[in-house]
């Protein structure tokens, strides 16, 4: 994991998002057991900003805090200086294992004119914390070069020295590739939500040779879940089926059709119990989302959708295996938190390009909201004409569909990249490569489950 400072940007300084950014990074890093190098140049904290980048559990402090957890857990860090590192910038590379600082660089709590403001004090930038200061005198740089490119260089030599991290738990074999074409993707997803589309063929193109062994195929259609490998690694695929399916009503014999991208009970359970099977066999899990959310009305609240829907939840939430999100199409509502969203801890959370997420599609938020309104303006007796309406619902739907592109949730950190779907295979095989860095384990428990 690299994690640099941008100099040109107000000095490197750290903005509210600047600091998520960084800890986002430290949290991947943590979770995986990943290496990690900091190029720091930076002023600290943005003062203008200080109440939304100093205090709270994810801020600035929350980065150095993270620095001693990562020690202590064993993960190297390295820090390179270059450039002036002034306040709360100068306490991570001191934070780090190995500490390098190149000439010309400054490294201090207070700059020369603070201090001569604070204590009346005069020196020059290089004699209060210059790189020759703390290499001969404070005795706090490891490593000092003459420029970037030897102290780049002696980055290279101590990662090259490290050790091999301990064996993965996870199931590996030789990769092999799928057997069809994944630039074939883009002509069978369609991102316009009443289109159908098999979900099967997209998981084709992206596991080793095409190999899916399907947990219960007939049943819970609507989710697809099943067992694979992506670049050699064993996973558990959990995946919204788009494709309407017809099916038997539970307790009788009358068939029913279930919309394809909605979550039904019989496919919360399935997903529920075959999250279980991959906590219990070691196999980490893929989501791959493209979901509406659960099913709503009287049918569904009969058969039990919200125990179901707990159920499935209370697994994803529990489950210690590494978890890797790709929201495909549209990601809703309560179907985006049971397809593992981000409160729901993945180790990584992609999108295409042409995904959607949010609490609800915009026509349906559109919809709505224009009926409140309206509801409330008859209250108050006034009337609207139909020219309104449609001003009033264009409004709402064109601000909802702003917010759900998938650049708005990454420019959030709410997902960590959007991929083109032709690499979605190379980016799980990455992710998975990382995830198997961390060799720990913990006890798989669910507490009490809806049943």
């Amino acid at each position: 994991m690299i994690i640099a400072n941008d100099a040109t940007v107000k000095a490197g300084a750290f903005f509210p998002l600047t600091a998520k950014k960084v800890i986002r990074a430290q949290n991947i890093a943590i979770e995986n057991h990943i290496p990690t190098i900091y190029l720091v140049d930076s002023a600290g904290v943005f003062l203008p900003l200080q109440e939304d980048v100093f205090p709270d559990t994810d801020d600035f402090g929350r980065v150095f805090r993270n620095n001693a957890v990562m020690s202590a857990m064993g993960i190297p860090q390295i820090t390179a200086i270059m450039g002036m590192c002034v306040a709360g910038g100068a306490y991570l590379p001191v934070m780090c294992d190995h500490i390098l600082m190149t000439e010309g660089s400054g490294l201090f709590l207070a700059g020369p004119a603070l201090v001569q403001a604070a204590i009346g004090q005069k020196s020059s930038a290089e004699e209060l914390g210059g790189a020759k200061m703390h290499s001969q005198i404070s005795g706090t740089v490891d490593f000092r070069e003459p420029n970037e490119e030897a102290c780049i260089a002696r980055i290279r030599a101590l990662v090259d020295k490290m050790g091999a991290p301990n064996p993965s738990p996870f199931s590996h074999a030789k990769p092999r590739d799928p057997l069809l074409s994944a630039d074939e993707i883009y002509g069978i997803f369609s991102s316009d939500p009443p289109k159908q589309y098999d979900m099967r063929e997209i998981i084709a193109r992206i596991v080793d040779a095409g190999e899916f062994e399907e947990y219960r195929a007939e049943y819970g259609e609507t989710l697809l879940c099943g067992y694979a490998r992506v670049g050699g690694w064993a996973v558990g695929i959990v995946a919204n089926q788009k494709k309407h399916v017809q099916t038997l009503t539970r307790g009788s014999d009358q068939k029913r059709m279930e919309f394809g991208g909605v979550i039904y009970t019989e496919s919360a359970e399935k997903a529920a119990r075959f999250i279980l099977d991959c906590n219990q066999n070691r196999i980490p899990l893929v989501f791959l989302q493209d979901v509406n959310g659960f099913m709503v009305g009287k049918d569904a609240e009969w058969s039990g959708i919200i125990r179901a829907g707990a159920k499935m939840v209370n697994a994803v939430a529990n489950s210690v295996v590494p978890k890797i999100s790709l929201i495909c199409g549209g990601s809703f509502g309560a179907g985006h938190y049971a397809m593992c969203g981000k409160a729901y801890d993945p180790r990584f959370i992609f999108a295409w390009p042409m995904a959607r997420y949010a609490v609800m599609s915009g026509d349906s938020a559109a919809g709505t909201l224009v009926e409140i309104k309206l509801k409330q303006l008859e209250r108050e007796g006034k009337k609207v004409d139909e020219k309104q309406k449609k001003e009033l619902y264009e409004s709402v739907r064109s601000t909802y569909e702003h917010q759900t592109d998938p650049r708005y949730a990454a420019a959030r950190l709410w997902v960590d990249a959007i991929i083109d779907p032709a690499h979605t295979r190379e980016a799980l095989i990455w992710a998975l490569e990382a995830a198997s860095l961390n060799p720990v384990i913990p006890d798989f428990k669910t507490g009490v489950l809806q049943t």
